[in-house]
């Protein structure tokens, strides 16, 4: 099938959109819940502010490595089992969590649950792509992010009222029911999608090999590290948010949610102005103009943070639209991305996320090192973060974009 920006988009299936919605889920409901929090369980275990930091990074490198071995079972032993299996992990590596009684024990239990939680990330968009051609499956992902965004939105919400109803522990028992919800859900409602071919291609290489084709297709790298580098700006915001907003602003606790999910909300909309900009262009075209948007708004922010000039009132509104421009690149860096090669679409997947969150982790632990009360670090690891995405796609993607791209 060729991509047309002119083609009629396919009706919705909402249902499917709210299951992988869901799935997609895992990693937003995991960090944005216990965030408020963090104070609370420093205190609770004598844990030093590296060591709560490093709850979140230790989550963002297991989301990081889990993925890049369920990719390639999914596309040899289907798409439904790893969620079963990564259902399973989560919900124990929750009740772990829930019970420590150590930093180390609850860093350790993060990294198990992420190992879990991302077989739903990277499911979700290879069902997309199974099913849907370049185009669509950049709406669909669009689509997505409207179901997975509410997690930003209401999870520090929900959080903070569960650490003042029931305390902090409470919220990964929480955590344990979303896990088991979900794998149940999926068990009900999802259908098998992989293809046959898909199925042959992964039993015919080892997965290491198949990793080796795909890092060797330029194309490829170039979403995958786009879509990596946009994402890791806004992990480094959802790392350095809470200090910086509750301590150097001095925002209260209870407001921290609202001005998160702010932020989320911003970026909810942009993904579906993306959704609808989609039916009169192509996702490459709106790569090339959001890129080098965000880096313009990276480097203002920069700017503002480092002149101090309106303090908050300047920063938190550049803050907003930098993120926004998440919902503009990740959907049609990731379509991009499993375009290029459909026979490996679980690994691309894998390879794609794996990426992302690894790149986040960095992102978080630099950020976490070089904050000094202000919002100077934070805006220069975005700012060279959000250069890296337009370079990637310059160099590597947008390049060698065709006319006309096939299924």
């Amino acid at each position: 099938m060729t991509e047309r920006s002119d083609q009629t988009p396919t009706k919705t299936p909402w249902g499917l959109v709210i299951l992988l919605g869901t799935l997609t889920a895992f990693a937003p409901m995991s960090i944005d819940m216990y965030l408020p929090s963090l104070p609370a369980i420093g205190k609770s275990l004598s844990a030093s502010a590296g060591e709560t930091q490093a709850t979140v990074s230790a989550f963002l490198a297991g989301m990081a490595i889990g993925q890049v071995l369920y990719g390639p079972a999914s596309d040899r032993l289907g798409r439904r089992l790893p969620i079963f299996i990564g259902s399973a992990v989560y919900v124990a590596a929750s009740a772990a969590c829930a019970l420590a009684t150590s930093p180390q024990m609850l860093i350790g239990a993060r990294f198990v649950q992420a190992l879990g939680g991302c077989a739903g990330a990277v499911v979700a968009r290879a069902v997309v792509r199974d099913r849907f051609d370049h185009v669509e499956t950049a709406r669909m992902l669009s689509l997505l992010m409207l179901v997975m965004g509410l997690a930003p939105i209401l999870a520090p919400l929900a959080g903070g009222a569960i650490l003042l109803a029931a305390g902090w522990r409470a919220i990964f028992w929480v955590l344990v029911a979303f896990g088991a919800s979900v794998g149940l859900a999926s068990y009900l409602g999802l259908a098998e999608s992989r293809s046959d071919e898909t199925a042959r291609q992964a039993r015919a290489e080892h997965p290491l090999r198949a990793y080796l084709a795909l890092l060797g297709q330029r194309r490829l790298v170039g979403y995958g590290l786009a879509g990596a580098c946009n994402g890791a700006a806004l992990f480094t915001y959802i790392s350095t948010s809470p200090d910086l907003l509750i301590g150097a602003y001095h925002v209260p606790a209870g407001q921290f949610g609202l001005l998160f999910g702010l932020n989320a909300a911003g970026l909810i909309g942009a993904g579906q102005i993306n959704r609808m900009i989609l039916r009169r262009t192509t996702p490459d075209r709106v790569l090339r103009v959001s890129s080098v948007a965000s880096t313009a708004i990276a480097a203002v922010l920069v700017l503002a943070a480092f002149a101090g000039l309106g303090g908050p009132w300047t920063v938190l509104p550049l803050l907003f639209l930098l993120l926004a421009s998440y919902g503009f690149v990740q959907g049609n860096a990731t379509a991009g991305a499993l375009s290029v090669d459909p026979l490996r679409t679980g690994s691309t997947s894998a390879l794609f996320g794996a990426a992302s969150f690894a790149t986040g982790a960095l992102a978080s632990s630099i950020s976490g090192l070089l904050y000094d009360g202000t919002a100077r670090p934070m805006a220069l690891i975005m700012f060279a973060a959000m250069a890296g995405s337009t370079l990637a796609l310059r160099v590597l993607a947008l390049p060698l974009e065709r006319p006309a791209q096939a299924r």
